[in-house]
């Protein structure tokens, strides 16, 4: 036994520690050099060495970001020194101005600067007690904010203690932006726009709702970030400019901004703030302006702060992006849970710089609610910056002339029913069978985030429709080269690209294929609960509400919505097709238990596989209970051979070593009992 937990506690030092370096390329240097499913193999099996030895558990373990009971309600807590706000900038004038200001206090031209686009999230401070946090709050009123450190603890891009080799200082409390990147909020919006709930007003809203949430498991399913930019107080060290602390917060494993800039003077500060206001569109995450710092600290100390503004910095906030036109007329989508989502049909208008020809309108309610009529002048903002929305009607330019919209009753595409029951906020098609459902089904399927078909977009979908070739997500893996050669503009190249995408998304896990089949009520996040739990799709079947609600994150609705998807037999059908076509519906879990058709048994990759890259080849192996190293030894099963394998092949043969290709691989895979 003494010897076990030995091994166990080496091995999960190890694992610690490459995680913990893993996070640090991906988060602060933008650079990872794993995929992130090798990441998330080594993550699960630290998760079964702590639950094997929970005595191996430590408080700065990656696996501890999430856990804990929720919070009755959050603590007060004090900042070390108060989180100032910043005085406003509008134009380059006023910049020159403040120029103006400071060179007058300082008795000198000879001032730089330190430019840091201004991030639209929440700001938080987070404190380390020699290098490993301890405490993390809300801005609050700038003296004193909310405790919600379990909630910043799951945010995997603040570091739980710093890189190893860096200086640790006995306190320090670090400032940054929580922030929730644009591509995730709009993943969130169209899943909550599915499930019949209320969007998101922009991606700010959606991290601070995260932030408060009093369970940190809930905080959790956001997938929040982080940029550190700068430090509130530091026992023990000191520093020259505020471009020495940003190069130390990346030091001790912080991710910072990288558009941050040294400007020598203010002519090439206001022309990094115009760049700015022309590039904000370019990025994955909100800006609303850009931060101006004088760059050496005994100046910022020589300005000192006025009120609670400090003399030494200054916001340049970008103009807003409002405009008015006209709401022409208000449409029907039917998505593919059947929900009836209305949108409006605009005269196009420049908002930010982008043509808006169409906006959400949410629900019926929101129409209703906002007296939005067609005809009406309105105004239109980008929600977030990045998605289109009415904000309302400019009801003194009504002509009478303007018409009233009434919800329809019945599905636009198929005329079947549509009811909207007590308590939700759409409407939905009964029509299982209908058309409109059936498309959005598999323009959902083989998206982004779900199987990741490449070159299948959506006039391709409806052509396959058209032609008969296919009727749901099944039909795809049944798709040959000759009718793929039917579809128009499709030749030879094109058609081995789509057919070869298409056998590629065969390897997608299980989470994924989880989200793809577009279970009402189940993202993402969800997905990714229930893949967790189940780590098969045949208990997840059979499971009962009780059962599936007992997961943390899942509540009744979700469970319910689960448990009458499986219910139905035609969902039922779909499955049995997908699996026959070798869809895996099995978590990579299940390699850890030991279980699985390769289990048991070491495999290598080398060289390039037909249709598998190399991490989706890994995932297969992994998720039919093989496993997969990186360098062969006597102990190897099989090497797996690629097109130009190189030195391994040899090895291997020296060795005495199998060597197969990708397609026997899929057939060991396949058998029904272990090799």
């Amino acid at each position: 036994m003494g010897r076990d937990i030995d091994r166990a506690s080496q091995r999960a030092s190890q694992l610690r520690q490459k995680l913990e370096h893993h996070n640090y390329r991906y988060h602060v240097l933008d650079d990872p050099v794993i995929s992130d499913e090798k990441y998330d193999h080594m993550f699960r099996e630290l998760v079964v060495l702590e639950q094997e030895y929970p005595e191996l558990v430590v408080s700065d373990s990656p696996t501890q970001r999430v856990g804990g009971e929720p919070q009755e309600r959050f603590q007060k807590v004090e900042h070390h020194a108060p989180m100032l706000s910043l005085g406003n900038a509008f134009n380059g004038e006023e910049l020159w101005a403040f120029h103006k200001r400071i060179s007058k206090l300082l008795e000198t031209d000879e001032v730089d600067f330190a430019t840091e686009l201004k991030i639209d999230g929440v700001a938080v401070a987070v404190t380390y007690e020699n290098g490993v946090l301890v405490r993390g709050a809300t801005r609050g009123n700038g003296l004193v904010g909310e405790g919600v450190t379990a909630n910043l603890k799951t945010i995997r891009a603040i570091p739980l203690k710093f890189r190893k080799g860096v200086s640790r200082p006995e306190i320090v409390e670090v400032r940054g932006e929580v922030y929730l990147p644009v591509s995730a909020f709009n993943r969130m919006n169209e899943e909550r726009a599915e499930a019949g709930q209320s969007p998101f007003a922009n991606p700010r809203n959606a991290a601070a709702g995260a932030l408060r949430q009093l369970d940190p498991r809930m905080t959790a399913l956001r997938p929040l970030a982080f940029f550190a930019y700068s430090i509130g107080y530091v026992a023990g060290m000191s520093f020259k400019t505020q471009i020495e602390v940003l190069k130390q917060l990346r030091e001790w494993g912080f991710p910072v901004n990288a558009h941050h800039r040294h400007q020598e003077a203010m002519a090439e500060v206001v022309q990094f703030c115009y760049d700015w206001e022309r590039k904000r569109d370019s990025l994955d995450y909100q800006i609303d302006g850009v931060v101006v710092k004088v760059n050496r600290l005994d100046y910022q100390d020589r300005l000192g702060v006025v009120s609670r503004d400090p003399r030494w910095a200054v916001s340049y906030k970008f103009p807003g992006q409002l405009a008015t036109t006209r709401l022409l007329e208000i449409r029907i989508n039917v998505g593919r849970s059947g929900a009836l989502n209305p949108y409006a049909v605009l005269e196009p208008v420049q908002v930010g710089g982008v043509t808006i020809r169409t906006a959400t309108l949410h629900n019926e309610d929101f129409i209703r609610r906002k007296d939005l009529r067609e005809g009406d002048v309105v105004v239109v903002k980008r929600a977030g910056d990045v998605i289109p929305q009415v904000v309302g009607s400019v009801r003194e330019k009504r002509t009478d002339r303007e018409r009233e919209f009434r919800y329809p009753d019945r599905c636009p595409v198929c005329k079947a029913p549509a009811i909207r029951a007590a308590g939700e906020a759409m409407a939905y098609c009964t029509n299982r069978q209908c058309p409109a459902q059936g498309l959005e089904a598999l323009k959902h399927f083989v998206s982004q985030g779900a199987m990741d078909v490449r070159g299948l977009g959506p006039q391709t979908l409806e052509k396959l429709l058209e032609l008969k070739l296919i009727q749901d997500p099944s039909g795809l893996y049944l798709l040959t080269e000759e009718d793929v050669a039917q579809l128009p503009s499709f030749k030879e190249k094109s058609i081995a690209n789509l057919v070869s995408g298409i056998e590629q998304s065969k390897s997608q896990p299980f989470h994924r294929v989880l989200f793809a089949l577009g279970i009402r009520h189940v993202g993402e996040s969800i997905a990714g609960l229930l893949a967790a739990h189940f780590a098969d799709i045949d208990p997840l079947m059979e499971a009962g509400e009780d059962e599936i609600s007992s997961i943390d994150g899942i509540g009744p609705e979700i469970a319910g919505s689960v448990r009458n998807y499986f219910m139905a037999e035609d969902n039922c059908g779909l499955i049995e097709r997908l699996r026959e076509a070798g869809i895996h519906f099995q978590s990579a879990q299940k390699a850890l238990k030991g279980e699985g058709p390769l289990a048991g048994k070491t495999f290598v990759i080398s060289g390039s596989l037909p249709t598998f890259s190399r991490a989706q080849a890994t995932e297969f192996i992994e998720s039919q209970g093989g496993k997969v190293t990186s360098s062969l030894s006597s102990k190897t099963g099989f090497l797996v051979v690629g097109e130009s394998p190189g030195s391994k092949l040899e090895k291997a043969k020296q060795l005495n070593i199998p060597q197969i290709g990708e397609e026997e691989l899929k057939t060991m895979a396949q058998a029904k009992s272990k090799l």
